[in-house]
């Protein structure tokens, strides 16, 4: 199957069916790939990190774990992960709220734009001031003691060049994905790149 492209800074989206695989691919590596999920009839119902990490009772989905949407159904099933595992889902996407606290002066790229922009190509109707949190995929944030209040931290990434995770379809959805532009933090190493995604039925 070819793949298709992620491109650096900007956004893409997938239509899967119930059963439908999907592989994101870090293609350089060190890019963190943000990424939502919305039932194909019905874009109230998405992927929820919250109640995942509810249902999960964990912070960061492994191998044979599914992931739930709000209202706690089964969305998409992480079946396999060459990575060491590093994940986020507790960050919220970068916008330009974000981008204005950091100093930035003018428009800058960001996931949430890069979301409403491909929602809309895809005909999802999203309310202009919301976006659910992501599956931040390949991204490194660190968690303290949580006796003290649990701390995070981000830290360079740890995904190297062509590492990928696959996820299965528990439903007929739309996969919606944000190479995340952020260049003044360790998120992506400081150098936004493209990534990709293949599918296989």
């Amino acid at each position: 199957m070819p793949s298709s492209l992620i491109p650096a800074r900007s956004g893409a989206y997938s239509r899967l069916r119930t059963g439908q695989k999907i592989k994101i691919i870090s293609t350089y590596g060190e890019q963190v790939v943000d990424t939502w999920a919305f039932a194909a009839d019905n874009s109230s119902t998405y992927l929820s990190m919250s109640h995942t990490r509810a249902s999960l009772r964990k912070l960061i989905p492994g191998v044979g774990d599914v992931l739930v949407s709000n209202t706690r159904q089964p969305m998409l099933a992480l079946v396999e992960d060459s990575t060491s595992g590093i994940h986020d889902t507790l960050f919220a996407a970068c916008d330009k709220h974000r981008y204005e606290q950091l100093g930035v002066q003018g428009y800058h790229d960001s996931c949430s734009d890069n979301l409403h922009r491909e929602a809309s190509k895809a005909s999802v109707d999203l309310r202009e001031d919301w976006t659910p949190d992501p599956l931040n995929l390949f991204m490194n944030v660190s968690v303290g003691n949580m006796s003290k209040g649990g701390k995070r931290g981000m830290e360079p990434p740890s995904s190297t060049k062509g590492q990928y995770v696959i996820f299965e379809a528990k439903c007929d959805c739309i996969v919606f994905f944000s190479a995340c532009p952020q260049d003044l933090v360790p998120g992506n190493g400081g150098k936004p790149t493209s990534a990709e995604f293949e599918l296989y039925d």
